[in-house]
C-alpha cells in the first residue's frame, strides 16, 4: 500500500478541541471516509488511527469497484471530556471548517462518535458530508445496508444462503449488530450476541437473543463469529482461542497486524478481510448521493459482495494464500490501473 498523500491537523478556533484529516489515496477519486469523534490518551493516538483507518478505506473503495479514494477524518477529544450540545456543535463546526480546506477532496460520513445529525452540521459549514438525515434529503443512517453487505458476504463465505440452525456470535450489539441479529434470528440462526454495554442485554433477551459477556465473546464454539464493534480485536493470542470455521464482520480493521492472517489460515479459520465484509455502507451511500441512483439499485450494488467475496475466496484457493493477499493484490491492480470497474 503506498505512502499516504495528506495529513492536516487543526485545532478548533471555537472549541479549541484538535481535528484532522488524513488522505490515503485519491488514485480512485476523492478520498471519502467517515469522522470519528471519540476520546484519545495522546495525539499520536489520534494521528495512529486517522491514518489506519484511512488506508483500510483506500482498499475498501478499490475492491467494492468505487471511484473514490481512501480517506478518514477525527475530532480526538481530551479524555474525560464531556460535550455539552453546544460544545458539541462548536466542535462539528471546527471540523467542518477543516473538511471545507479540502474544497471536495475529501468528502465526511458518520462514523465512531457522530451520526447524520452530526453531518448536518457539517453541511452548514461545507457541502462535503454525506448521510444527512432522510428528512434534510440525505440517505440518513448506513446500518441497514452495511449489516445487508455483511450478510452479502456471508453467503459468499458459505457458498449458501441457508442459516437453520447454524451458530452465530456477533460480538458489538450496536446498530450494525442489531441488524445483523435481526435477519440471521429471522433466517433460523441460532444467534448469540454480545457488547460492552450490559444495558443492551435485556433488549436481546427480550428479543429471543442468547447473551455472552464481551470477554468471552470471540472465543465461544460457533460456525460463524461476526466482529461488529471496535478493531484489533484478532490478534495471535486470540486466534489460538478461536472456536470457530469462518469469522466475518463489519468491524474496521480487526487484526492487530496483516500476519495474523496467515496465523488464521493456519488454524483453518476463514477470515473475510473486513474492507470487504463492510463495504455495503459506503456502496450504498455513494450510489445514491453520488450517482443518483434509487434505493432498490444502490441496494443491488450492496449485494455484490456475495460474487466479491466468491472470487477471492476461489483466488485464494487457486492460488494458496489468505483472502487478505488476494484482496489486497485486487485493490493494487485497481489503484495502479487508475480505474474503478463500474459496479452493476
Amino acid at each position: 500500500m503506498t505512502a499516504h498523500e495528506q495529513l492536516v491537523a487543526r485545532r478548533g478556533r471555537r472549541s479549541g478541541v484538535t481535528t484532522m484529516v488524513a488522505i490515503h489515496s485519491s488514485a480512485l477519486g476523492p478520498a471519502v471516509g467517515g469522522c470519528r469523534l471519540k476520546p484519545y490518551a495522546t495525539l499520536n493516538q489520534a494521528i495512529d488511527d486517522v491514518l489506519r483507518l484511512s488506508a483500510a478505506m483506500t482498499a475498501k473503495c478499490a475492491v467494492a469497484g468505487l471511484a473514490f479514494g481512501g480517506g478518514k477524518s477525527v475530532i480526538a477529544l481530551e479524555p474525560g471530556r464531556v460535550l455539552s450540545p453546544a460544545g458539541r456543535r462548536d466542535v462539528l463546526l471546527d471540523h467542518a471548517d477543516l473538511v471545507a480546506e479540502f474544497g471536495g477532496g475529501y468528502l465526511a460520513g458518520p462514523d465512531v462518535g457522530t451520526g447524520p445529525a452530526d453531518m448536518l452540521v457539517l453541511r452548514e459549514v461545507s457541502a462535503f458530508a454525506f448521510c444527512t438525515p432522510e428528512s434534510a434529503g440525505g440517505t440518513g443512517s448506513s446500518s441497514g445496508p452495511a449489516a445487508v453487505g455483511v450478510l452479502a458476504a456471508l453467503r459468499g463465505a458459505l457458498g449458501s444462503p441457508d442459516m437453520t440452525g447454524r451458530r452465530v456470535v456477533i460480538s458489538g450489539y450496536g446498530s450494525v449488530g442489531a441488524h445483523l441479529a435481526a435477519s440471521l434470528q429471522q433466517a433460523g440462526a441460532d444467534v448469540v450476541v454480545s457488547d460492552i454495554d450490559p444495558a443492551k442485554r435485556a433488549g436481546a433477551e427480550q428479543g429471543g437473543l442468547s447473551w455472552v459477556e464481551p470477554e468471552k465473546a470471540l472465543t465461544l464454539t460457533a460456525d460463524v463469529v461476526i466482529p461488529a464493534a471496535v478493531g484489533g480485536v484478532l490478534s495471535p493470542e486470540t486466534v489460538a482461542r478461536l472456536d470457530t470455521p469462518l469469522v466475518v464482520g463489519p468491524a474496521n480493521n480487526q487484526l492487530t497486524e496483516d500476519a495474523v492472517a496467515e496465523d488464521l489460515a493456519a488454524r483453518g479459520v476463514l477470515w473475510v478481510p473486513d474492507y470487504v465484509a463492510s463495504a455495503g455502507g459506503i456502496l450504498y451511500t455513494l450510489s445514491r448521493e453520488a450517482e443518483g441512483l434509487d434505493h432498490e439499485a444502490a441496494l443491488a450494488r450492496v449485494e455484490t459482495i456475495e460474487k466479491t467475496v466468491t472470487d477471492l475466496l476461489r483466488a485464494a484457493k487457486a492460488n494458496a494464500t489468505t483472502p487478505l493477499r488476494e484482496a489486497a493484490a485486487l485493490a493494487g491492480r485497481r489503484l495502479t490501473s487508475g480505474a474503478a470497474p463500474r459496479t452493476p
